[in-house]
């Protein structure tokens, strides 16, 4: 029987996680990054540094030729951070085939374009005139990379206007502890896994005020009321916001101990600045980088998000922590 052959652009946490997951599912795994020093340990090691107690299959490939990724691969998997999504794109577009499948679990907004990660891939892909028919599937939920590398009961959405193409990432990362669904708002699915990072920051910086559960439930409420009301002037459906990829990743985010956007808000709250909760955190914080094209969106399609933008005003230094959120609770009274 044939191997079901993927390839992995980016040797972060969640696109090891993955890539462990799909090879003892028994797919033929590559994995690619821009670090060579980071792939020639994880093939010595089997291990990834934040990924502890985690072993990854010896018959596991690496490499940092970008063109040698893109070939003849069943899945394309792009898992680099948001900030480089593009980048990456743009330099893997000329050894990606037409029609290749394509999935990103990369989550974001672009600040200057206020384009979704796919909508990047699909741009990028179609510059060069010769790709005129590449899926790109949003695979997004409540997953944590610790938990999916540890085999932890995880559900996830593939979202997708081309059933067919969410309906085979569906059957091909399915799993006895990895359950996926198909969704065909792949702008929901994708605005509620980039928005969410922007309430866990509001949250953990509530937490780091030492403000109790009843903030932390409204901010997870509210947050997400914000996020729907934004989709769905957007053009997307609102119950992709009741699901895995809105109300459920939100919620993981948000309470979550392997959250890095809980505990750099926490930090924050606390009164450390940005770059400093950023590096005290050691990875990425999506949802720092979500920020500015959160609130680009909200004033674009006229959206009231005061969480998004009580956040913004404390990354930004205007207000005080306290002040920002004591604020948001002295707004003119309404009905829910």
């Amino acid at each position: 029987m044939t191997k079901t052959k993927i390839g992995v652009l980016g040797a972060g946490t969640w696109g090891t996680a993955l890539a462990r997951m799909l090879a003892r599912n028994g797919c033929d795994v590559t994995m690619w990054s821009a670090l060579p020093d980071e792939l020639k340990a994880m093939s010595v090691t089997h291990a990834h540094p934040n990924l502890p107690g985690m072993c990854l299959p010896a018959d596991m490939h690496y490499t940092a030729d970008i063109e040698e990724i893109c070939g003849d691969r069943d899945v394309l998997l792009f898992a680099v951070p948001s900030v480089f999504v593009r980048s990456t794109a743009r330099k893997a577009a000329p050894h990606i085939p037409d029609g290749q499948l394509i999935v990103d679990v990369a989550k974001g907004v672009e600040e200057k374009t206020l384009m979704t990660m796919s909508e990047i891939i699909e741009q990028e892909l179609a510059a060069d005139g010769k790709h005129t028919h590449c899926n790109v599937v949003a695979l997004s939920g409540p997953t944590h990379a610790e938990e999916v590398a540890r085999d932890m009961p995880t559900l996830i959405v593939a979202g997708s206007p081309d059933e067919a193409a969410a309906r085979k990432v569906q059957q091909i990362f399915t799993t006895p502890t990895f359950r996926v669904y198909t969704n065909t708002d792949r702008c929901g699915v994708e605005l509620g896994g980039a928005v969410k990072n922007v309430i866990a920051l509001a949250v953990g910086i509530a937490m780091g005020l030492d403000y109790g559960d009843n903030a932390k439930a409204a901010l997870i409420t509210r947050g997400n009321a914000e996020l729907a009301r934004l989709g769905v002037a957007m053009g997307c459906k609102a119950e992709t916001f009741a699901g895995l990829s809105g109300m459920g990743d939100l919620i993981v985010t948000c309470t979550s101990m392997h959250s890095r956007n809980l505990h750099a808000g926490m930090l924050i709250g606390r009164g450390k600045d940005v770059e400093t909760a950023k590096k005290e955190v050691g990875q990425v914080v999506e949802g720092i980088n979500a920020l500015p094209a959160a609130c680009k969106l909200a004033k674009k399609y006229k959206v009231e998000m005061p969480i998004v933008n009580a956040v913004d005003d404390i990354l930004s230094g205007r207000l005080a922590a306290r002040d920002a959120l004591a604020t948001m609770m002295g707004r003119q009274l309404k009905q829910e």
